[in-house]
């Protein structure tokens, strides 16, 4: 087979292993033969929300299923395909057998994510929190370039993007800000964004042209809805009112309406300061509170998943996750997983698919990766 024939096969193949494994093949199949029976019980239907659940997991197992089952059939369809027309010497038909490999290929890929989409709230919408990091202007302006960076990653994939805290740096750029975002699996492809990005440039605020290093914390969380129950204490919160600040316009406000909650058992702090109303601004900043809450007792969970994988990668908050080089050469690189970019525009530009679709991958496979940063 053809050199570009066997490395579509070999891509499908890597992405069928992944999802079998993600499933637990065996075990989904049982467990989907189980719904399949429980469906079938008029009992099930007396309690409504019950049924709902029991039907959302059914329709979920068998999707995944079925596309895997489909996407093996296909690909050995084609390979039978492939392999009659070179033993033809049938060219045409060998290179339309590696067209339809390749658009497979994609499609693998596509479903393998779509598949690793399935955590507790990986369907919900999401708080991307950004903070800049020490050295002053620098990286409030690297604070500023992810706040667009997601932005525009956020509207490419037809996701809405409000703007619910933010504090303007000193001279230019972001000391921190907040964005939730409103869209299908928001919090699924967002959440293995959180921890340190780094930032290497000729800044632009040196009037020497020298080389700067510049760091920002990333932290992503999802919204919570009302299925989900995280018990707040009032007795634990302490609640301070203060002056918006910022730049102005549509979404900052400039009353004494803003609000700051603190979380004395664990410290998380959060603010909105997005609406005109004091209560909305509290109603907003309770919701985040609510929503970290939730991420926390979500990251323990898989804290104790990942000490029994001794090789499981460490993805945790405070670990530097990528590097962006913008010059001596452009390069972007994923120091978890590998994976690079050379077109750094358009990574900054919402490119991220590629570097979230490798995250998920390796939280299933966990493969560490030793990869080294770039200077």
């Amino acid at each position: 087979m053809r050199a570009e024939a066997q490395a579509h096969v070999d891509t499908i193949k890597d992405a069928l292993s992944l999802l079998r494994r993600f499933l637990n093949w065996d075990v989904a199949l049982r467990r989907l033969d189980e719904l399949n029976a429980r469906v079938e019980d008029q009992a099930l239907w007396n309690d409504p929300k019950a049924a709902q659940d029991v039907m959302r997991e059914r329709r979920r197992l068998d999707e995944a299923i079925t596309a895997t089952r489909d996407i093996e059939s296909e690909l050995n369809d084609t390979v039978e395909l492939i392999e009659m027309a070179e033993a033809e010497g049938d060219d045409a038909m060998a290179s339309e057998g590696t067209e339809a490999l390749a658009a497979l290929a994609k499609r693998a890929e596509a479903d393998k994510v779509m598949a690793l989409l399935a955590g507790e709230a990986d369907a919900n919408d999401t708080y991307i929190e950004i903070n800049s990091g020490a050295g002053g202007t620098e990286s409030q302006d690297w604070a500023e370039m992810l706040q667009r960076m997601y932005t525009r990653w956020a509207e490419r994939r037809g996701m809405k993007v409000e703007l619910v805290d933010y504090h303007a740096g000193e001279q230019a750029g972001i000391k921190s800000a907040t964005l939730l975002v409103k869209g299908e699996n928001a919090y699924g492809y967002a959440k293995t964004e959180s921890g340190v990005h780094r930032l290497v440039r000729i800044s632009p605020y040196d009037s020497s042209a020298r080389r700067h290093t510049s760091f920002s914390s990333v932290w992503v969380y999802p919204v919570i809805d009302d299925n989900i129950e995280v018990e707040v204490n009032d007795a634990d919160l302490r609640i301070d009112t203060y002056r918006a600040s910022g730049a102005g316009g549509q979404h900052i406000n400039t009353t004494d309406s803003a609000v700051r909650i603190t979380h004395l058992p664990t410290g998380i702090v959060v603010q909105c300061q997005n609406q005109r109303s004091q209560h909305k601004n509290k109603a907003e900043a309770f919701n985040q509170l609510r929503a970290r809450l939730y991420e926390r007792e979500l990251a323990e969970r898989e804290a104790i998943a990942n000490a029994e994988n001794a090789t499981k990668t460490d993805i945790g908050w405070g670990h530097q996750i990528r590097s962006y080089v913008l010059q001596p050469y452009q390069l972007v690189k994923d120091l978890r997983t590998g994976v690079t970019s050379t077109a750094p525009g358009d990574v900054l530009d919402g490119g991220l698919d590629p570097f979230m679709a490798a995250a998920l991958s390796q939280r299933v496979t966990g493969e560490a990766v030793e990869v080294e940063d770039v200077d």
